[in-house]
């Protein structure tokens, strides 16, 4: 193996660490992840994982973005339903 090679797969190995420990985390605070909050995530690390093909990469990082925006105006469109409603 080669040194880049060996820094490539501590960083991944620290990544998936760090994302597991976030998940215990929030799962332990109440918060869940949507599952497009998920697939986001999924994808964005992957992105990260297959940087040696740029084009491969830069495809999952966004699709990862692209589908964590289309969460969060997911999420935002349901509170203001939520506020509206209440302010009935």
């Amino acid at each position: 193996m080669e040194l880049s090679q060996i820094y490539i797969t501590i960083i991944a190995l620290t990544l998936a660490i760090i994302a597991a420990l976030a998940v215990f985390v929030i799962k332990k605070m109440g918060f869940r992840l949507s599952k497009l909050a998920a697939l986001a995530f999924v994808f964005i690390i992957t992105g990260i994982v297959f940087n040696e093909n740029k084009l491969v990469s830069y495809g999952f990082t966004t699709a990862g973005i692209a589908l964590a925006l289309l969460d969060i105006i997911k999420k935002a469109k349901k509170a203001l339903r939520r506020r509206k409603q209440l302010l009935k």
